[in-house]
């Protein structure tokens, strides 16, 4: 009776702790998918040419490290969040999308927050994407977000 009493409880703490990792595992898949890398999260709004905005949740990357990783190996991206590339000085811009697993549009905006240009960008490519102008920050979000939104060239970020 003793003995079985110890295989019942070894059996209980086997099953809780096969319970933690999978939670454990998932969590960290839920990360992994969700891009939370510990990048700061800034809700960044963008004035259309009618006076009307639009707000984006977006990480901000900000170091070499940050905008080399992107947003590489993301299963998905929700409506309405993005990642803002934000660089030092203005330069022309190249960005690809190797490994980067989901379509994107990215927007090349000046130093003064106005967008300049915007591109589509097809998954997995190893093409590069040029800014045709020296601009200071790249907003990637879903493809087609801006379209859907109405956001065009002209419109303004509105970031410090």
């Amino acid at each position: 009776m003793g003995s079985n009493m110890w295989g019942r409880r070894a059996a209980a703490v086997g099953t809780r702790l096969i319970l933690s990792l999978l939670l454990l595992v998932s969590t960290l898949n839920a990360c992994a998918e969700t891009g939370q890398k510990g990048l700061p999260l800034q809700e960044l709004t963008i004035q259309k040419a009618d006076g009307s905005t639009v707000s984006v949740l977006a990480e901000i990357a900000s170091t070499e490290e940050q905008r080399a990783t992107g947003l590489m190996h993301r299963k998905h991206l929700d409506e309405g969040k993005g990642m803002l590339f934000v660089f030092t000085a203005d330069q022309i811009m190249a960005f690809w999308m190797k490994n980067t697993l989901i379509p994107l549009s990215i927007a090349y905006i000046a130093s003064d927050g106005s967008i300049r240009e915007i591109h589509n960008m097809q998954a997995q490519s190893l093409d590069t994407v040029n800014s045709s102008r020296s601009c200071r920050y790249a907003l990637e979000v879903p493809q087609g977000w801006f379209e859907r939104t109405g956001i065009n060239v002209g419109d303004v970020l509105k970031y410090p």
